[in-house]
């Protein structure tokens, strides 16, 4: 381990400045907040500072950084600082890698592994220090170590030290929320000129992302080698494939004697560590990157920084489950970390693709992952760690509760949780494998149905960047067919017209492969493409799809899709792992899978029921035995002995649905809906309210008895609903309704004449002319209380007069009406006394 006479030599940095206040600190506090500016030597100096500190006593000091290239960068730099090999003094460990020996005293990891060291040891013992770097990212990781390491200190560790770091975050805000001393390292970052784009470059860019950076970012490039003689230039771009496009248009048209690199995630290291290391004497280089470059990192020789001023994000989407990557502009803390990169080693220029007017609307900071993100990898975290109420833990912003009620559905229907809330060993297991508890859960199934090698190909597969870099398919569509790129792992595909691999991609998953493979400590075997349909199902059992029409299935969650089947032939049934979350959601990535497989697999998941329905394409009931997966059919067969009352309920609610006056209602079952409205309006209290609304309310009480046994419409259309609705009277009721809205009504001549309710209000007696001579009073029904509204017609049925006072008739207008009729019927008598006259039906001729 170096001595302290060593670390006095360490390189002359602003927060060396600091770091005696900041050992003195740490030795009477716990928790400590140190604000240090990009280029401080934050991350490389303070590890290796604390070693001096009493307290430590041989534990150990880690370090997070928020990415692997990060991790092994500062790793390294610490151990050049020491004149020591990585794994002596100072280590390293990512994902598939772990540089450490016993002599380490100083680990730099990425932060998900605190995580799972804490799981394993919640004590931590042997270390001293946990040392939270670049903190201001916010990373999910991050928050969760932060939060179980509290929990742990207060709980196990009172001595455990912890220190965050970070050159944006809000220093105070942060040690007022932790109660611990804030350290300030002023920092000597040179300035910085910076350019923005005027109105007019920025109409010219256009308003869309891709279509701004495409056009800028060379035509910038280029202007700034010519203007800017000396340095290096980093530009930030938000993702692979706005890098491509742009490196494609610097290719052979940069000035002689310069270098373009590449700085992301997914390339070899060897490339990542050219991207970072200064140019060779006599030539510059321009570093294309991704917001990787903003922090932790110190890529050498750079004066010059090109701002796109994007970022790729993933958001998830609590209404639909899906994770996606969106492109937003940068926040104005994320802004100025770029800027300061150009001012390291020297007074720089920074070039911002976007006008002064667009700086004032950047938000200030990006809201952190944890209320933006999937939060399934972090509940079951909790759920292992003894926590079902998130309240019972410090968080800077807790975790949203539907997010993490969404995550906890999930982990159940893996069975990574019970009911209770609790992990249950394949939970654990699931959290012990590095990988999202989907694909965890993938792994851990795939091996137990034999299906290792497949499960472990595929795993990587989703994890990583898609191996498959470019297609020549209609329209632009994406190729979806998982078993085309695990064919492609295997070796069982021969190069095709119409796509190209993405090697790096491809060696990056045949790597993850191999090291889950080796975790799970299983002999290499051999990859089967035709897995990939169940694998994916059991990783994503809220995303299996059922085919409904060519190109179209849907979800099990009822959700509908659009999958191009015709690029990898038509199933049945499919598992889903990528689909977009627009308007018309279409699916990116999938796999053919066998209904024998659900039946299988999914048993627990499935609904036996028996269903009994309208089906209005056949006009008619059916009873079927169905085996349900969420909103999938998977098996269909009749039932030939249904429950009577189960049809005449499924009748009923088709009757419903197609409205009362869509019933079958003869000329006189209207017009004993008329007399009872009548009667309704005449005695409120006694008598029933027949309007379509009440009727439809009432539906189940006076049809539903008589729907037994009945299965169709043209069943339905035989029902006589007259003497359904007078069998909801008593008799006595009956022949009361009789007398007070009598159906006809006998007049003078001898005729029964059928009484007229179509206005409740107003009852009409429609009768010829004749057949009421001698008749002196109108006719009044409702026990006397409502008198007809009479319409006297001529011999042909016309009207000729209209009256509620027929006795006035006579006296007045009978006389009037007499000169009309006779004119026009000559044929008929037409008395001058019509009280005298005998009434007549028909023609009868006056005597000579």
């Amino acid at each position: 381990m170096p001595d302290a006479a060593l670390l006095s030599h360490l390189p002359d940095l602003p927060v060396k400045e600091v770091i005696p206040h900041l050992l003195e600190t740490l030795a009477c506090h716990s928790r400590a907040v140190l604000e240090a500016p990009p280029g401080a030597g934050k991350t490389t100096l303070v590890p290796l500072a604390l070693l001096q500190a009493d307290w430590r006593q041989d534990g150990k000091i880690l370090v997070l950084e928020p990415r692997r290239l990060a991790t092994r960068a500062a790793a390294q730099r610490m151990a050049d600082l020491l004149g020591e090999p990585l794994g002596q003094t100072v280590g390293y460990w990512v994902r598939m890698e772990h540089v450490v020996s016993s002599k380490t005293r100083v680990e730099v990891v990425t932060e998900g592994i605190l995580t799972r060291m804490l799981q394993e040891d919640p004590a931590l013992e042997g270390i001293a220090a946990v040392i939270f770097d670049e903190f201001h990212e916010r990373s999910l990781q991050a928050d969760l170590g932060l939060a179980l390491a509290l929990d742990a200190q207060a709980v196990l560790r009172p001595d455990l030290r912890l220190l965050i770091m970070s050159a944006t975050l809000d220093a105070t805000g942060i040690g007022n929320w932790l109660q611990a001393p804030v350290i300030r390292s002023e920092g000597r970052l040179y300035p910085v000129e910076t350019h923005y784009l005027s109105p007019a470059e920025m109409a010219a860019a256009g308003n869309r992302p891709a279509e701004r950076l495409t056009s800028m970012v060379p035509k910038t490039i280029r202007k700034t080698l010519l203007e800017e003689t000396e340095g290096d230039v980093l530009v930030f771009l938000p993702g692979m494939g706005e890098m491509r496009r742009v490196a494609q248009q610097l290719e052979d048209r940069l000035p002689p004697a310069t270098d373009l690199h590449l700085l992301h995630g997914d390339l070899p290291l060897s490339k990542q560590m050219a991207a970072i290391q200064p140019a060779p004497a006599g030539r510059r280089k321009i570093v294309l990157a991704t917001s990787i470059a903003e922090t932790s990192l110190t890529i050498e020789g750079v004066k010059i920084v090109v701002d796109g001023g994007f970022a790729r994000v993933p958001r998830f989407i609590p209404r639909t489950g899906l994770t996606t990557l969106v492109t937003i502009p940068v926040s104005k803390a994320a802004a100025d970390q770029r800027r300061g990169r150009a001012g390291r080693l020297g007074p720089g220029v920074c070039y911002r693709l976007w006008s002064t007017a667009d700086q004032l609307q950047l938000p200030v900071r990006q809201d952190p992952e944890i209320c933006e993100a999937d939060l399934s990898g972090l509940a079951l975290e909790l759920a292992i760690w003894g926590i079902k109420d998130t309240n019972t833990l410090q968080w800077l912003d807790s975790p949203p509760a539907a997010a993490i009620s969404l995550a906890r559905e999930l982990l159940l229907r893996l069975n990574a949780l019970d009911r209770a809330g609790n992990a249950t060993p394949h939970g654990k297991a699931i959290a012990n494998m590095g990988l999202t508890p989907r694909l965890g859960h993938l792994v851990i199934r795939g091996r137990e149905l034999g299906m290792t090698d497949s499960a472990c190909a595929l795993a990587a597969l989703l994890a990583e960047r898609d191996i498959i870099k470019s297609m020549q398919v209609p329209a632009g569509a994406p190729m979806p067919d998982l078993m085309l790129r695990l064919e492609l792992l295997a070796g069982k595909r021969p190069h095709t017209p119409g796509f190209s691999r993405d090697e790096n991609a491809l060696r990056r998953v045949q790597d993850q492969a191999q090291h889950l493979r080796q975790r799970l400590r299983e002999p290499k075997s051999s990859i089967r493409p035709e897995d990939a349909g169940l694998l994916t199902a059991l990783a994503y059992p809220d995303r299996i799809a059922q085919r409904e029409t060519s190109g179209r299935v849907r979800l099990v969650t009822g959700q509908r899709a659009s999958l191009p089947t015709e690029l990898f032939g038509e199933a049945d049934y499919y598992g889903i792992a990528h689909l977009d979350s627009g308007a018309h959601p279409r699916i990116l990535l999938a796999a053919p899978l066998g209904k024998e497989d659900l039946l299988q697999h999914f048993h627990d998941q499935l609904e036996e029921l028996k269903e009994v329905r309208w089906d209005s394409a056949s006009e008619r009931v059916v009873a079927r035995r169905i085996i349900r997966l969420g909103a999938l059919v998977l098996e269909e067969k009749a039932i030939s002995n249904p429950d009577p009352e189960q049809m005449a309920a499924a009748l009923l609610q088709a009757l419903q649905d197609k409205g009362i006056d869509r019933l079958p209602w003869s000329d006189e079952a209207r017009r004993t809906r008329q007399r009872f409205a009548f009667l309704h309006q005449l005695q409120p209290g006694n008598w029933p309210d027949v309007s379509d609304e009440v009727l439809a309310e009432g539906i189940a009480e006076w049809l539903l008895p008589h729907l037994s046994g009945l299965r169709t419409m043209e069943q339905v259309a035989r029902l006589d609903l007259n003497q359904i609705l007078l069998a909801t009277l008593s008799w006595e009721q009956q022949q009361e309704m009789n007398r007070l809205a009598p159906t006809h009504l006998e007049v003078p001549s001898g005729s029964r004449i059928a009484l007229d309710y179509s206005d409740p209000s107003s009852p009409v007696l429609a009768v010829r002319l004749q057949e009421v001579f001698g008749l002196l009073d109108t006719p009044r029904i409702g026990g006397g209380k409502v008198p007809l509204l009479i319409h006297l017609l001529s011999p042909a049925s016309r009207p000729v007069q209209v009256t509620r006072d027929l006795r006035s008739f006579w006296s007045n207008g009978y006389f009037e009406v007499r000169k009309d009729l006779r004119g026009r019927y000559p044929k008929h008598h037409w008395p001058e006394d019509p009280l005298t006259a005998p009434p007549t039906r028909g023609i009868k001729r006056r005597t000579p």
